[in-house]
């Protein structure tokens, strides 16, 4: 925090960025006052990073006293966050230095977070998690990832993987996953898996979306699916709740907003795996679209 500025008065700018698009926007306290969008260049890494410089600076020309910058990205880092690995949506994005690279165009310190440890602070901060101690925040997408909150601080491990629920095990010999190992849990739980095994069950092309509707629906190998997808997301948060014993879950991303329909079947699956032992509570992402905005920002001021 500058000298003299109250958390109230604290300025900072996140950018979140992904596969198709930018993000970036400016926090004031709690508030966030700018947001604005671009689509992400196919040009390579070089390209991706010029364009976060130019959203940057057209921020700090509204708000000059912005110089806080954090930005989340999908994918693993090195462990001191200096780097992407790689990011799997993003043209040409592997090994990228980012912090030195926005650090030569922009000329200030830069603090790189993984895009769903980033959310993760925000829904702990400002969103469903807000006035507990402990949260773990769940994407549910195209992938599933997690970040983990203690104390109001991510937890990150000590390679920095910590949260990384989409590549735990749950079928051992199952599909393999991205990463290239069998049975982790995105590669049977994630929007992917779930539009993959209803068309296959459904021997035609079925979106994530029209599998959850025509299960809403009572479509019998639709419903099987999903529930077979639900099922093994909430028996992983049960699993997890006797690891970690966290105050809350916080679920998000794009299969979670069908609703109530994803929920109550997540709700059944943990309630059923974690009889004997603590309750697992879920609450949905308060957030949307503007938690990897405010996380990163969040993240400038954590460091």
């Amino acid at each position: 925090m500058t000298t003299g500025q109250t958390a109230a008065e604290q300025i900072s700018i996140g950018v979140d960025v992904g596969g198709t698009k930018i993000a970036c926007g400016v926090l004031r306290g709690e508030q966030l006052l700018e947001r604005h969008v671009q689509p992400t260049p196919d040009t390579g890494w070089e390209g991706v990073l010029d364009a976060i410089a130019a959203q940057v600076k057209a921020l700090q020309a509204a708000q000059p006293g912005a110089r806080l910058i954090g930005v989340g990205v999908p994918g693993p880092l090195n462990a001191d966050r200096t780097r992407v690995k790689f990011a799997p949506n993003i043209y040409g994005f592997t090994d990228v230095p980012l912090v030195d690279g926005l650090r030569e165009r922009l000329g200030l310190r830069i603090v790189l977070e993984n895009d769903a440890k980033a959310a993760a602070l925000a829904e702990a901060h400002l969103g469903a998690a807000r006035g507990t101690e402990s949260s773990v925040y769940v994407t549910v997408s195209t992938g599933i990832g997690a970040g983990l909150v203690l104390n109001g601080r991510l937890w990150r491990g000590r390679h920095g993987i910590a949260g990384e629920i989409g590549h735990i095990t749950v079928m051992p010999g199952g599909p393999v996953s991205g990463a290239g190992l069998d049975g982790a849990l995105e590669a049977v739980a994630s929007g992917t898996a779930i539009a993959r095994d209803a068309s296959y069950a459904l021997n035609r092309d079925v979106s994530t979306a029209e599998a959850f509707s025509l299960a809403e629906q009572g479509h019998p190998a639709a419903r099987r699916v999903v529930a077979q997808a639900l099922r093994h997301i909430g028996t992983a948060l049960a699993d997890l709740q006797k690891t970690l014993d966290p105050e809350v879950f916080v679920i998000g991303g794009g299969v979670a907003s069908v609703g109530d329909y994803f929920f109550q079947g997540v709700q059944r699956a943990a309630d059923e795996y974690s009889q004997g032992f603590a309750p697992v509570t879920i609450r949905r992402a308060q957030l949307g679209t503007d938690a990897g905005v405010i996380g990163a920002a969040l993240a400038a001021r954590h460091g």
